[in-house]
């Protein structure tokens, strides 16, 4: 009876702190399975083009390195690329409205031709010698054949139409549009590529941490199991022990796992493949970053921001586009001419050519007209209205990112300190415990609190390396600037 009432009381007392060090544990590795798999199928940023297959040889990969690869493979980056490329086609294919177009053609066959089926007779053909003062019938063959070889150039003009006018206007807005957007795709590639770099170093000091924990728990495990085999401990210190370190192992595993996700979705981003054994040369990056006002940091956005800039081309193309229609009520004049030669049965003939201008006038389409130019005034006015609600979501954003960066810095000031703290609790806890003035239970709580500490640090530092460089996207120079904001 006794012996069972003792086992009540320590699993009593063990029982809340495995619970408590197993739920962190859990927690962890419930975070990570909840987290959702980010895919190129959802963001083509998540993507890229994987060039090389992976080897053993371990890659060496720095920030700059990796930010360098998501340029040339990222497929979102791609597919800017590829979007503008094809708008320049286009402007191409517009600019050939204004010029000549000049074509030859040449063709030989052997016709047959049946007059009576043309309605030609015998009395017409009379009539046509009649003509030529021909005396007596009239042999003219009803059934002719011929060889015929021709060679034509044909040449056309568009001299004056506002319709193609405006179309070359709106298509070299567009053009504008698609460099304006491959330009912001780069500035995305930077954003979530140094972003995943930086999540893969927070996972690895977790890991590091993590594994540091578990060797301090493994010494006190055995610490604890000569101490309670010399019969100055109880066996609870020795169950508390295990449970702590077996939690710790725990922690540890979802620390790795959650590394090796966020390094496979880094090299996803970069053209890397995700078989491939990569090793991050940078660490950490911490500096304070000199604070400006709104007002600076807009200035600086409205003149940088390329979707800004994206957008304001947009609202050209579209004034093109309302042009484009608003002059379909103009004539247009055209110039076409062309130059033959035949050749019939081998004996050459007389070339023959014609010169002739084409004005277009339309007299009334007003149904049509007003539709085509009612939607386009619509298209346009719902993008000068997309711009307005940008400049004020960038000065948002701005505003935002602001005062996460100062959120963020504090953050970081106060989980230094926590860890400070918690390491000098720790070190004491750890004295009275070899001193035998205290049992393990105050131990292994203030392991528990530095692990929690080091961990919000980890992940401070995290928050505010992101926090900095989505100011500098809001500024619109992270392409740019990366490096001086994250302070390398």
């Amino acid at each position: 009876m006794a012996v069972n009432q003792a086992h009540q009381v320590i699993w009593r007392r063990v029982i809340p702190v495995f619970f408590a060090v197993i739920g962190v544990a859990g927690a962890a590795i419930g975070a990570s399975a909840q987290m959702a798999n980010p895919s190129s199928a959802t963001n083509p940023f998540y993507g890229s083009v994987t060039l090389q297959p992976a080897s053993s040889k371990l890659l060496k990969l720095s920030l700059a390195a990796a930010i360098r690869r998501g340029l040339e493979n990222n497929l979102g980056l791609r597919e800017a690329e590829y979007n503008q490329k094809a708008l320049q086609g286009e402007k191409n294919i517009a600019l050939q409205q204004f010029l000549p177009t000049i074509t030859f053609t040449a063709s030989t066959g052997f016709f047959q031709h049946d007059l009576a089926a043309e309605g030609f007779s015998s009395d017409l053909a009379s009539k046509f010698g009649a003509l030529f003062h021909s005396k007596g019938p009239v042999n003219f063959p009803l059934i002719t054949r011929d060889d015929l070889t021709q060679e034509q150039i044909h040449y056309t003009q568009t001299l004056f139409s506002g319709p193609v006018i405006a179309g070359w206007k709106a298509a070299g807005a567009a053009e504008r549009v698609a460099y304006y957007a491959r330009m912001s795709a780069e500035g995305d590639v930077v954003q979530e590529v140094a972003i995943a770099y930086l999540r893969s170093i927070a996972a690895a000091s977790n890991v590091k941490d993590a594994r540091a924990l578990v060797g301090e728990d493994q010494v006190a495990l055995d610490h604890a199991v000569a101490a309670h085999a010399a019969g100055t401990v109880p066996k609870l210190d020795v169950l508390r022990a295990r449970v702590e370190l077996q939690a710790r192992q725990q922690v540890l595993i979802a620390a790795e796992s959650d590394l090796e996700k966020d390094r496979i979705l880094l090299k996803r981003e970069i053209g890397i493949a995700p078989g491939q054994q990569i090793e991050l040369t940078d660490r950490t990056p911490y500096s304070k970053l000199a604070m400006d006002t709104p007002a600076q940091v807009l200035t600086v956005a409205y003149a940088n921001r390329q979707d800004y800039q994206n957008l304001k081309n947009q609202v050209a193309e579209d004034k093109a586009v309302h042009a484009a229609y608003r002059s379909e009520r103009l004539p247009s004049l055209s110039v076409n001419s062309y130059y033959a030669v035949s050749t019939v049965n081998g004996a050459g003939t007389h070339g023959n050519f014609a010169v002739f201008g084409t004005l277009h006038l339309p007299i009334f389409r007003e149904a049509r007209l007003r539709g085509d130019i009612d939607a386009a005034q619509a298209q346009l006015n719902a993008t000068y209205a997309q711009l307005a609600n940008l400049r004020t979501e960038i000065d948002q954003q701005v505003r935002d990112a602001l005062l996460d960066v100062r959120a963020t810095s504090k953050l970081v000031d106060v989980a230094r300190s926590n860890v400070k703290l918690a390491q000098l609790t720790l070190q004491d806890e750890t004295e009275r415990v070899n001193a035998g003035v205290d049992d393990n239970l105050p131990l292994v709580v203030a392991q528990a609190a530095l692990a929690s500490a080091q961990s919000n640090l980890v992940e401070s530092l995290y928050q505010y390396n992101v926090a900095k460089l989505e100011l500098a996207r809001a500024a619109g120079v992270i392409e740019s600037q990366y490096r001086a904001y994250l302070g390398r």
